[in-house]
């Protein structure tokens, strides 16, 4: 452990804390000390969720640690099953009660109580947070699952003849990245080829939704960091396939179509021309051009980083500069994109080693976290979040998925956008000294003009205008392209009046007079 500014992921207790928060009628109870009680904000502040996670924690103090810690843990147990009754009981600790050895699962186990109880191994000193939420996903499941499986493992049952295929939508959790809006995106794509929604976990689920999922005949892995190893399990265990290529990117979503369609069987031709997708459009059109070659570098979750990467160079044409990712479980994939991109993969969790490289290959636009947003800004680099970690601006009230073809639409209008921008400033710096643009400008783009032989302000040589200091210093801060008229406009106001010296207040008394 150490000390840090920033952190892409958190102890694994805060996994945990997503699947049970994602849920409902499933309560979290976390033998925790009482600063650790910290992590509900996660959900209020930077998700806005209408209500607090279901966790209830043990808040021991120092005092208690002579004590019996482990009763404290069984009383607080207790106390939660009563007051809340939950369907299914989540019980853990975190990474400050591991250190106590008082293993509150075991603890749970044999207190009797009348719902499942799911004891969670969180060893917070050697895993992190997506691998937290993963295990918890993955033991909620079994745990709920098992009863239903026979010892060699149930064999999926063909689909009955005039049912539509079913799918159940694996992944997606509190606290991810735009989780909502891809649920509605590829709900919606999936329908559009024949193919129904069973169930949707961990996002909105119950137990007993959890008891369905073996009725579904594949699973969509949507979110590979929380549903990978779960989605491999019912693999084994209820011969159920699951998808492999998660849908972000015109490209993978209609490599995600035909994977669906050789898994269920259906017809998916009238669903592989994104009519409603701009990005191919824009790609080929000539204002791209500008684009083309753009230097980018990409940093975030495994499976947001790939998948960028392949958006950036096959379908923007931009130049991949750098990738990489903190999800060390997923190094591998990392890896093989960064071979294929011919660049040197980052692996790491440290802020300042991801820092130093952006700094080092100085690309034009950054892909990356929250954590990215504020390097790339000291470093006057464009940027986008396109992954976890992320702040409460990149959990928008609107509509944004980053799935299926309008996700595609979304991840266009944010990338560009900054690098368009950038194109705008560079224009206004480069021209800021032509005729057209500078204080003494009086001509326009529609045609020569001629500059008046002296403005009113001269025209009085008997009381010479002049600008006070504050004045000017005022009239510097207005955009240089407009600078030169409001100067013109003052000047005119004053000599109106009489006014010999411009102040501050005559040039918003000139400001207010001309707006009106």
């Amino acid at each position: 452990m150490q000390l840090t500014l920033w952190t892409y992921e958190g102890p694994p207790h805060i996994g945990a804390m997503r699947i049970a928060t994602s849920m409902d009628d499933v309560h979290l109870v976390l033998h925790a000390p009482q600063g650790d009680t910290y992590a509900d904000l996660l959900f209020t502040m930077i998700e806005r969720r209408k209500k607090r996670p279901p966790v209830t924690y043990t808040t021991f103090q120092s005092r208690d640690l002579g004590g019996d810690t482990a009763q404290l843990v069984k009383d607080t147990i207790q106390e939660a099953y009563d007051r809340f009754q939950p369907k299914t009981l989540l019980v853990g600790e975190s990474c400050t009660a591991e250190l106590i050895q008082d293993q509150p699962g075991s603890l749970a186990k044999g207190m009797g109580i009348t719902v499942p109880v799911v004891p969670l191994e969180l060893p917070a000193y050697s895993r992190k947070e997506n691998w937290g939420a993963s295990e918890t996903l993955y033991h909620l499941t079994r745990k709920l699952l098992s009863p239903m499986a026979t010892a060699t493992g149930s064999a999926q049952s063909p689909t009955p003849e005039g049912r539509r295929p079913r799918a159940n939508l694996l992944g997606p959790s509190a606290l991810g990245f735009r989780c909502r809006d891809d649920v509605i995106e590829i709900t919606r794509l999936l329908q559009s080829v024949g193919v129904d929604i069973n169930v949707v976990a961990p996002e909105g689920a119950t137990p007993d939704d959890f008891v369905r999922i073996p009725d579904a005949d594949f699973n969509v892995c949507l979110y590979p960091e929380v549903a990978a190893t779960t989605c491999k399990w019912l693999e084994r265990t209820f011969k159920q396939p699951f998808t492999k290529t998660v849908p972000i990117g015109v490209g993978a979503t209609r490599d995600f179509l035909q994977e669906i369609s050789s898994i269920a069987g259906v017809d998916v031709a009238h669903a592989l021309a994104p009519s409603e997708s701009q990005l191919p459009w824009y790609s080929r059109s000539i204002d791209s051009t500008y684009l083309t070659g753009k230097r980018v570098f990409i940093f975030g979750d495994a499976t947001h980083a790939v998948a960028a990467a392949r958006i950036a160079q096959d379908e923007l044409g931009f130049t991949i500069a750098g990738l990489g990712t903190y999800s060390r479980e997923f190094a591998r994939d990392i890896r093989a994109a960064a071979e294929r991109y011919g660049v040197t993969p980052l692996i790491t969790d440290e802020y300042l080693e991801v820092e130093a490289a952006i700094a080092e290959v100085q690309p034009e636009l950054v892909l990356g976290t929250q954590m990215e947003r504020h390097i790339a800004k000291r470093l006057g680099i464009a940027c986008a979040v396109i992954s976890t970690p992320i702040h409460v601006e990149d959990c928008p009230a609107r509509y944004a998925p980053q799935m299926g073809y309008e996700g595609a639409n979304v991840i266009f209008d944010t990338w560009v956008h900054p690098l368009m921008m950038g194109l705008e400033e560079h224009l206004l710096a480069m021209f800021r000294d032509d005729f057209e643009f500078n204080d003494t400008a009086v001509a326009s783009h529609l045609g020569p003009a001629e500059r008046p032989a002296e403005t009113p302000a001269a025209a009085d040589a008997d009381a010479p205008l002049r600008w006070a200091e504050d004045a000017e210093r005022e009239l510097s801060k207005i955009p240089f392209f407009v600078r030169g008229k409001a100067r013109r406009n003052t000047e005119s106001f004053a000599a109106e009046r009489g006014i010999h010296t411009v102040t501050i207040d005559t040039l918003y008394d000139a400001k207010a007079h001309f707006g009106r």
